[in-house]
Order: C-alpha cells, then structure tokens, then sequence
C-alpha cells in the first residue's frame, strides 16, 4: 500500500517532468519538511500517515494565513499564490466529514461504550473522544467534535 509520503515522491517526479513549477515547489518544501521533521530530533523517526496528515493540515493552515496577511497588505498576487499553494497542499489531505457522518461516529463510540457494559457520564468524555478522534482523525473541527460528544453523553 502507497504512503502518503510515496505519493509526495511521486508526484513531485510527475510535476518535474511536466515542468508544473508551482505544484512542483509546493511538493518539494512539503516533502523537505517531512525530512526536517523525521530527522530533526535527537534519534531520526519515521512519520505515519497520521502524522504526516497532521503536517500539510498545519502548512495549508499556515498558508491561508499568509494569504490573508497579504491581501491585508495590499498585495493580492502574492495572496493568491499562497492560497494556490494551499489548494494543492489540501488536495493530499482525506476527504472532510459532513456534520452529520462526525455525528454518527459519535453516537457510535456512545453505543460502544455502553454495549461494552460502562455507565457514560461527563466524566467518562474522554474515552468517548478517544474512540472519536481514532475514527476522525483530523477530518473535522475538534472543537465541534467535543461539543457533540458533550450533547451526546448530557
């Protein structure tokens, strides 16, 4: 099975050969800061697709940001090569849920929690989370998320 890094080498390839230079610089920093992140540390490491989904959410994040700070400058060309880039970092990241499919994956983790015997309260809202985030995993507001599961288990 293709890792999401895999498909960044590949792509990268792909975008030299067909001489696509945004999406090329794009890729080629996203792949340099997967190898600072792996090698930075004391003892190298190797990301998981969790992990690397969890880096372009920030660098996209990142680049909405600069976009703005730019379109408040005055400099709306260089806005829009940011949010350029931000739209190519986006399209490796999974697919976001819908309000409702993070509602049915809450109200999930609630029914396997009580089918497995345990009497939910507040103070049994992390374990909800954790069945929730595993599932989730980043493709929805956290924020959001605790809301629901605190309007399920009230």
């Amino acid at each position: 099975m293709e890792t999401l890094k895999d498909r960044l080498r590949a792509d990268m390839t792909a975008h030299l050969k067909a001489g696509n230079k945004v999406e090329l610089t794009t890729v080629r920093n996203l792949l340099g800061e997967i190898n600072t992140r792996e090698k930075g540390g004391k003892t190298p490491i190797e990301l998981d697709d969790a992990a690397v989904v969890s880096l372009l959410q920030k660098e996209a994040a990142r680049r909405h940001e600069t976009a703005v700070t730019y379109t408040n400058a005055g400099q709306g060309d260089r806005a829009a090569a940011e949010e350029q880039e931000a739209a190519i970092i986006e399209a490796y990241l999974p697919a976001a849920l819908s309000e409702d499919e993070a509602k049915a994956i809450v109200a999930e983790a609630v029914a396997t929690l009580r089918a497995e015997g345990n009497e939910l309260g507040m103070r049994q809202m992390g374990s909800v989370m954790k069945l929730v985030t595993e599932k989730v995993a980043g493709r929805f507001d956290g924020k959001a998320l605790s809301n629901m599961v605190r309007a399920a288990l009230a």
